[in-house]
């Protein structure tokens, strides 16, 4: 750091400008459990925000204002330590947001999702902050799109859908004249991290690490970890398929006949995929978990999730509603173990290593944390969370429920797996969900002989 720097901190700390606090769990985990550095770009959360209405620069830029001065993550950026980073609070920042006004021949779904790639893939400079940028991009008179990327290291998923909610009760505010601030959040990010140091003491660490320790004793990587030092850089390759209402239907139907939940339904039948796909019969996947069970937070922005190893074993002799009871036993026990992910690799001595994850290669999710549609006469807003993955994994499916259908996205490292591969991955977990739900009886060696 230069001494103008320095002299400019000191004075910051001083005057009470900003505040030093120390990293949060979570946090951690992308300094000391990632195969990549933090600031790499595939660390970059991205959306699109879709807004009705008849909106100005200066409206948008006001309601962005409202939101920086009530979430401190919007202010925060990261002070380098000796041993590790420390969190940087700001009292005051501006909103880091533009409008652009789109020609006609840019207004093609196609061409939006090429400025918005512009806007998702640039680095943030984790010392100087902010950590987000927005740009809406005005359609029409009325129709906008506000590309938000925010870096994972302040945002998890739920926090979109907090920032939705803020942005809209800011930008309420603006078209009624409101002037006075947002409400405070019952509680500050870190206010949650320092209740969670306060929680995990080295007795509560050490009882989680012992269940760890032996459920994934003898575990065994599906794969080799990519070659090379910026193997595992970069963003993810994306494709998607659908999970027609009429199956998705049917799956929920499934998992109710069966005592189990839609995750674990889904888990289940992914983990017979992937056997027949790799030819492994022990998989391991990682889960995140949103760590919001207090109210209190549920209206703060941050990185709060963690991230759950889930273990099957494949027994092809036993039948797959036998196998569901199997995966959702172990699936609620492994989610009440469920310990900061950095301390968990560093109680099993796994660090990441020559681009790979510590523990899994592979991600498994169902984003089912709020994503609300806010709407009143006049203004409406749409969230569409964009999974791009992040580069501590290799493969990543990640399910979002759209009424009845499920949209799976599969995420990728295209120096792996070529794309049909993984479009011949998608439509064998079709056929695995088809056929459970057609006869939930069938024995898992039939089903997987099935799939070609």
């Amino acid at each position: 750091m230069s001494q103008d720097n320095r002299a400019r901190l000191k004075q910051w700390l001083e005057s009470g400008e900003a505040r030093l606090h120390p990293l949060t769990f979570p946090q951690r985990e992308l300094w000391e459990a990632s195969p990549v550095p933090a600031a790499d770009v595939s660390n970059n959360i991205c959306a699109m925000i879709h807004l009705r209405g008849l909106l100005t620069p200066q409206g948008c830029e006001a309601a962005v204002q409202k939101v920086v001065d009530r979430q401190e993550v919007f202010r925060l950026s990261f002070l380098p330590g000796k041993g590790q980073p420390m969190q940087m609070i700001r009292k005051a920042g501006k909103p880091a947001l533009l409008f652009r006004e789109l020609a006609t021949s840019q207004r093609q779904p196609e061409a939006i999702e090429e400025l918005a790639a512009e806007v998702f893939c640039k680095p943030f400079d984790l010392v100087q902050g902010p950590l987000y940028r927005a740009e809406v991009f005005r359609c029409t008179a009325d129709e906008h799109v506000l590309v938000l990327a925010i870096h994972h290291a302040i945002a998890d998923g739920w926090t979109l859908g907090v920032f939705v909610q803020d942005l809209f009760a800011a930008y309420t505010q603006i078209v009624r004249g409101v002037q006075s601030p947002l409400p405070p959040v019952p509680l500050s990010y870190t206010e949650w991290g320092a209740s969670e140091r306060a929680f995990w003491q080295p007795a509560e660490l050490q009882q989680r690490a012992a269940f760890w320790k032996s459920n994934l004793a003898d575990a065994t990587r599906l794969w080799s970890p990519p070659v090379g030092s910026g193997a595992a850089s970069g963003v993810l390759q994306r494709s998607v398929s659908l999970v027609p209402a009429e199956l998705g239907r049917a799956v929920r139907e499934r998992a109710r006949r069966n005592g189990a939940t839609l995750f674990s339904t889904l888990l289940a039948a992914f983990q017979l995929t992937l056997s027949k796909w790799t030819g492994a019969d022990d998989i391991i996947v990682g889960t995140p978990v949103a760590n919001r069970s207090k109210q209190a937070v549920r209206e703060t922005m941050g990185y709060c999730s963690g991230i759950v190893p889930l273990r099957g074993q494949i027994d092809r002799s036993r039948s797959f509603s036998d196998s569901l009871r199997i995966v959702h036993q172990a699936t609620v026990e492994s989610f009440a173990n469920a310990m900061p992910f950095a301390e968990l690799v560093r109680a099993l001595g796994d660090a990441p290593s020559h681009g790979s994850n510590p523990t899994f290669e592979v991600r498994f999710a169902l984003q089912n944390h709020p994503v609300p549609d806010v709407a009143m006469p006049g203004l409406s807003l749409k969230l569409r969370m964009r999974s791009t993955g992040t580069a501590r994994f290799d493969l990543g499916c990640e399910i979002n429920e759209h009424g009845d259908e499920l949209e799976v996205a599969w995420l990728f490292r295209k120096g792996i797996f070529p794309l049909d591969e993984i479009q011949n991955l998608g439509r064998m977990y079709l056929a695995v969900l088809s056929g459970v739900c057609r006869s939930p009886e069938i024995l898992n060696s039939a089903l997987m002989t099935a799939l070609r």
